[in-house]
């Protein structure tokens, strides 16, 4: 019998998935290739006809990773740069090990440490983010500033083990961006 048409595509779908969700959670050392084909219910032959290597796969998860958690927003968020960032810097998002991580914050220790291949996915899907922020602020530097104040601050407080800390982490990154696009005015939307 010959496999659908789609069901090449619909296998790396799955394996893409399976690799965005454990390495965003766990990170590109602690997850095998194997891990990956167990959670997507497929053999390790079948990597090797998606993917050259553990590397390309990591790659092209981040890309998934994002797509993925930015579809995860409320469908009223971000209207301004406050609400994004309310979102974006929640317990719930910190916490949640259920549903897609941020890669952008969640992987920034690794990326590091990678091939150009992972890096320039990481910086594309940067970019991307920072132009998400842009059309909420009305200068690149405050679109950076609160890009970092977000990604840093949620990588932070999902590193510690104070939770009390980690919740007031958040909730300083969160007037830092306040108080960037305070007024009113420099809220775009």
């Amino acid at each position: 019998m010959a496999w659908q048409e789609t069901h090449k595509e619909q296998s790396k779908e799955r394996i893409l998935t399976s690799a965005a969700m454990l390495f965003t959670h766990h990170g590109f050392e602690q997850i095998s290739i194997d891990q990956v084909m167990k959670k997507a219910e497929l053999t390790r032959g079948a990597f090797y006809s998606h993917f050259k290597s553990k590397s390309d796969l990591y790659a092209q998860a981040i890309s998934k990773a994002a797509t993925v958690a930015y579809r995860r927003k409320p469908e009223n968020c971000p209207q301004t740069m406050k609400n994004f960032a309310q979102y974006y810097l929640s317990p719930e998002h910190r916490d949640d090990q259920n549903e897609q991580a941020c890669p952008l914050a969640f992987l920034l220790s690794d990326i590091s440490q990678k091939d150009e291949q992972v890096k320039e996915t990481y910086t594309k899907t940067l970019q991307a983010f920072i132009g998400q922020a842009q059309a909420l602020t009305p200068t690149r530097e405050q679109a950076l500033q609160s890009v970092v104040l977000m990604i840093g601050g949620l990588a932070l407080s999902r590193a510690l083990a104070d939770k009390d800390l980690s919740n007031e982490l958040l909730a300083a990154c969160q007037v830092g961006i306040r108080s960037l696009t305070s007024n009113g005015e420099n809220d775009v939307g």
